[in-house]
This record gives structure tokens, sequence and C-alpha cells, in this order.
């Protein structure tokens, strides 16, 4: 018998659309669209981090709300685990999301007030039909003990915890039915910095220890940089440029990702001399009528007549390193001779 592959990928978005309606009138008649997500292809392989990174609404929570199908999409498949999930209703959803879960960005606001913590925690059980061996109260102290929170912690309620210890008792809830996949919509945004670090170091050695696989959406880069395998970057609902973490934040290609990665400080005292801050021109263009063909062109520096006449196909560089621009930074050597060739 054939040995099974493991090369094929947990979940994989193809044409990937969401657009939300705006009507307007007595009637509500539909007067346009906001395209909040505009295509995307992407896969994320069983085991890694994939960084979902950009400006606020670039389309980053939308786009983990529908791989989790919190919503319906517009267009485009989503396969996870070989089984196409892109329209699939309520009652065969159901089964699916022990599988898929996701960590929501504010941890003030993910927990109901009114219940505790072994309520809180407890409920995926309570929602699947599921019964754990030696009980729910069981398997809810000890999830409570692996995200790091004391299990006498499980008669007391959200108000009597700190933002850092919400996010792990919503993280612990995550947990409770062994998802295979995790989508983490800014999971350290609304905490302090000081302990930011503690939840993302959390979240990596969940990952090792369980064999967790995330989808990790952030707009600061600097936050990602050590979790991350791989790295898309986002801009008006359409993914720049994605490829190995090591190699986007070494050589990113995209000039809006060169601009995003100015901004990142450096923490090197011994470094001399300072990195040049790219500060883009004008404001983010509205969604619901984003430029023509390449979406960055109205405030990219590199732009050219054909940035705004044709949109730039998804392009290989470098093994693994794809970048979606006609005039791409820090190219190597022999992409550089084919697109002079080329012109």
């Amino acid at each position: 018998m054939p040995e099974p592959t493991t090369t094929e990928p947990l979940l994989r978005a193809t044409g990937l659309q969401k657009h939300f309606p705006v009507r307007r009138g007595l009637l509500q008649r539909k007067v346009g669209a906001v395209q909040a997500v505009d295509g995307l292809d992407f896969s994320v392989r069983r085991g890694e981090t994939l960084s979902l990174v950009g400006e606020s609404g670039c389309g980053k929570t939308t786009t983990g709300r529908l791989l989790t199908r919190l919503i319906e999409p517009t267009d485009g498949t989503i396969v996870f685990d070989g089984r196409d999930i892109s329209h699939l209703g309520q009652g065969a959803l159901r089964p699916m999301r022990r599988d898929i879960q996701m960590i929501f960005q504010d941890p003030y606001s993910s927990l109901n007030p009114r219940h505790t913590v072994g309520k809180i925690v407890g409920a995926p059980f309570e929602i699947q039909g599921v019964t754990p061996p030696g009980g729910v109260k069981k398997a809810v102290q000890e999830l409570l003990e692996l995200v790091g929170l004391s299990p006498e912690h499980y008669n007391r309620y959200p108000h009597e915890f700190s933002g850092g210890q919400r996010q792990r008792i919503g993280i612990a809830r995550t947990l409770a039915l062994r998802p295979k996949l995790i989508v983490a919509d800014e999971p350290v945004s609304a905490l302090d910095v000081s302990i930011q670090a503690q939840v993302v170091n959390l979240l990596e050695d969940l990952q090792d220890e369980l064999g967790l696989t995330y989808v990790l959406i952030a707009h600061d880069l600097s936050v990602v940089r050590h979790v991350s395998d791989r790295v898309a970057v986002m801009y008006l609902g359409k993914i720049m440029e994605i490829g190995d973490a090591a190699d986007v934040y070494s050589r990113p290609m995209h000039p809006y990702t060169v601009a995003l990665l100015s901004a990142v400080p450096i923490p090197d005292p011994t470094r001399t001399g300072k990195r040049e801050r790219i500060l883009l021109s004008g404001d983010v263009p509205s969604p619901l009528n984003p430029p023509a063909a390449c979406r960055f062109h109205t405030r990219c520096w590199k732009a050219q007549e054909i940035c705004g006449v044709e949109t730039p196909p998804m392009v290989e560089l470098e093994p693994g390193h794809e970048v979606a621009c006609h005039f791409p930074e820090n190219q190597p050597a022999a992409a550089t001779e084919i697109s002079a060739t080329a012109t």
C-alpha cells in the first residue's frame, strides 16, 4: 500500500472573496459593496504558523472569520483537511467546529461576565455533547493548568482576572476540544506590552506540545516575527506578498512590506546610524472604491503608468517567496535579469 501523503496542506483558500453590500434608500437598493476580501489564494501547512499582517482595514479579521466560517464567503473555496467547507450549512458545520477554533482580540468582551471560568471553558464540551474522561470539571482544571492558571480558579468570574489572565482563559476554552487549526485574531493587541510576550510564548509552547496549526492575525510585524513560519502581507483585501518569515523580514520585495518594516524599531544599541523611515503619502483608499489594477499604486513611490492599468500577477521570485508587484524590491539577480530582458 502506498504511504499516506503528508504534503497536502491542512487548509487551502482559493479565490476567497467577501463583499459586504451597501444599501440605501427606502427600498434598500444595493448601491455598492465593500470589498473587504477580494480574491485570496493561500494555504496553511500542518503544524505551521501563517501570519496575516497589514494595516487596519486591510481585511485580516474578515479573512479569519471566513476561515472559521463565522461568515459566509461571497465567492471562492475553503478546503479544510481535504473537505470543502465553503458553503456548509449550520448542521454540517457543527462537528467541524471541533477542529477549527478562534481566539478573539478582546479578552474583556469575549468572555461572558455572568459565567464562571469553569462554565466558560467547559462550554465547548456542553455544546458539542462531549464527555471528557474524568468529567468536565477535571478537564477544565487541566486546561487551566495547561495555560498557566490555577485549577482553583474554576469558580471565579472574569472580572476577577487581569487582561492577560482573561486571554489565557479564552485560549483554554479554544483548546478544550483539541482543534487542528486555531485562528488567532490579534491575540495580544489589547494587552499591556509587558505581558504580550508571555501570551505569544504560551501560544508557541502550546503549538509544540499539542501539534497545533495557527493562522495568526496581527498589524504589528514585530509581534509575529519570532513565532511565524510564513508571513502574508495584506493590503485592501489582497495579498501583496507571501513567503517564509525569515525571507520576508530580511528581504521584503513588495514596496508596501518595505514601508511596514521600516516602522519596526530595531532593538540593537550597538547599531550605528538610523534606518530610513518610509512615510506613505495619502490615506488608505476606501474598499468601497479601491484603485484599479495594483491597489497600492496610489501610495507607492515606485509606481509607474502600468501599475494603474495592469494588475500585477503573484510571481514566485524566490523558492516559496511570492510577490504581486511590477517593480519589486530586493529581487534576486536572476529575476532582475529576466525582467530586464522582458522589457
